[in-house]
């Protein structure tokens, strides 16, 4: 139940929202639910003389479903087969009516709830819309008297608070479910909340495709700019440099190298140790050998017929035949992935997943994860020229164009708030300097860069920037990421206002970020 607070007892929320440092039972990688990284009574107090005038966000959308009907359709095919075989354990024949529920909850996803417009594959959990609702609200109690001022202003002295998203069903219904909160935490805040018109005519040179108001995919869809409502040709638009380099991103992803670099950990000993671990607990030994020929596979082939408990909706769905599994290594990953999503599905999915998952192999599962990201979407190696983040640069100075704007006494926004995915968040990570990438010469592992995507970018993962002033004038940042007080990228420690500090000068920051982009 939603609390309904006036905004002056926003701060008591807090006893009943914040949660404890990171918390999870199991290892999810980027499908980790969210969690605040640090309890809110902890944060550093700003200086004296110092009061807040503005907050900025982005975050990824929360908790979902599966984006479609793949891996686990594939997965359930071949437990239909090995049922037919009676190739099954005890537990294994639990597995097959656990998947089937799993299909089930996908498909009729956000039925019923209030803002989903279309129920299936793909929405968010009520996890994930809780964990924007909470989200907004540890916003409004952190910064209680910034709220209070620019609601009490509203009629006389409006300022904007800024919604934009990247288009896409689960990022905007995010950005829906944060800003509701917000409302009904501080309703007088309703007459600021504004929703900028898209960036318009793209594509250039071509039939526009009309995006509505709030949308910005090359702020929060950079990684997937496509030529039929993107492009642009003019270099002197300012969003030229965005689409050329997801164009070079969407290269990178098809090429050897990409390949070579992801593919190490399927080589190793170890991925045909775990798969066996995983899948013998599930499977007959002679069923599982059925894949040694190498003419063995499953894939998303039938169709499928889920109705709600209510009767009132049913949905058909069938099979692409696109996704395959042709061995015991893809058989056990596409089961990590039911195990990870399951864990932001709970409301929806009674199954407990980690039956099927020990702990030392979902462990297993998740590294190779982080070994695929580090190199996909993550810093990478350092002469590969920041290909896999050099998208989200317009990002960044999205955040320090707001900020400038204060600094020249541009007031209009009170606040910026900013919904995508993990594949803007990471790759804003590195441009932010606050992830490095390996030498060449390195191999990415657990043993040699802290990388993890359970930090990097769990389910609502997001970074904020609270922006105070005092009397003179000066500006003084605070960077927090997935809600910890985070510092800014190393060459910029000149830039604290004290040694240690959280708190950075404006102009400081700037010049040094403006600094490491000039080389």
């Amino acid at each position: 139940m939603p609390l309904s607070l006036p905004l002056s007892s926003v701060p008591l929320a807090l006893a009943l929202y914040a949660s404890p440092a990171l918390a999870f039972d199991g290892d999810y990688q980027t499908k980790t639910p969210y969690a605040p990284q640090q309890d809110p009574a902890t944060y550093a107090a700003p200086p004296a003389g110092f009061q807040p005038i503005y907050t900025q966000l982005v975050a990824r959308h929360g908790a979902r479903g599966l984006t479609g009907m793949k891996g686990d359709a594939a997965l359930y095919a071949m437990w239909q087969q090995a049922a037919a075989q009676d190739a099954l354990t005890p537990l294994g024949r639990e597995l097959g009516p656990d998947i089937l529920a799993l299909m089930q909850s996908n498909a009729l996803l956000g039925y019923g709830v209030a803002g989903i417009e279309r129920p299936g594959y793909g929405n968010l959990s009520q996890t994930g819309i809780e964990e924007h609702r909470q989200l907004a609200v540890r916003m409004l109690a952190r910064l209680p008297t910034l709220f209070a001022q620019v609601g009490q202003d509203a009629a006389t002295a409006p300022r904007q608070l800024v919604t934009i998203h990247s288009g896409v069903d689960r990022a905007r219904d995010s950005a829906r479910f944060f800003t509701q909160s917000l409302l009904e935490h501080a309703p007088a805040l309703a007459p600021l909340m504004y929703l900028p018109p898209a960036p318009a005519p793209y594509p250039q040179e071509r039939t526009p495709a009309p995006q509505p108001d709030g949308v910005n995919r090359f702020l929060l869809y950079a990684h997937k700019l496509a030529p039929q409502t993107d492009f642009v040709a003019d270099r002197a638009n300012p969003y030229f440099a965005t689409y050329a380099a997801s164009q070079a991103y969407q290269r990178y992803e098809r090429t050897k190298r990409l390949d070579t670099l992801m593919t190490p950990p399927a080589r190793q000993p170890a991925a045909a140790k775990h798969a066996r671990q995983v899948l013998e607990r599930l499977f007959t030994p002679a069923f599982l050998a059925q894949f040694n020929g190498g003419s063995t596979s499953y894939a998303d082939t039938g169709s499928y017929t889920f109705t709600s408990a209510d009767g009132k909706l049913t949905r058909t769905l069938k099979g692409s035949g696109k996704t395959a599994i042709r061995s015991v290594n893809a058989a056990a990953t596409k089961l990590y992935e039911l195990y990870a999503i399951a864990a932001g599905m709970r409301h929806e999915v009674k199954a407990d997943f980690s039956r099927y998952m020990p702990a030392d192999d979902a462990r297993y599962y998740a590294s190779v994860a982080d070994h695929e990201d580090f190199y996909k979407k993550g810093p990478s190696t350092t002469d590969s020229a920041g290909v896999t983040w050099r998208f989200a640069l317009a990002l960044r100075e999205d955040f320090f164009k707001e900020v400038d704007a204060l600094a020249a006494g541009d007031l209009r926004h009170a606040a910026k708030l900013r919904f995508t995915h993990a594949e803007m968040i990471i790759p804003l990570a590195s441009a932010m300097g606050l992830q490095q990438a390996l030498p060449a010469s390195a191999s990415y592992g657990y043993d040699n860069h802290p990388w993890r995507g359970q930090t990097v970018s769990p389910l609502a993962a997001n970074m904020q920037w609270d922006v105070y002033r005092n009397g003179d004038g000066q500006l003084i940042v605070r960077l927090l990421y997935n809600e910890k007080e985070t510092p800014f990228q190393p060459s910029c420690d000149s830039a604290r206002i004290a040694p240690g500090s959280v708190f950075y000068d404006y102009t400081g920051l700037k010049a040094c970020y403006d600094h490491v982009a000039a080389k």
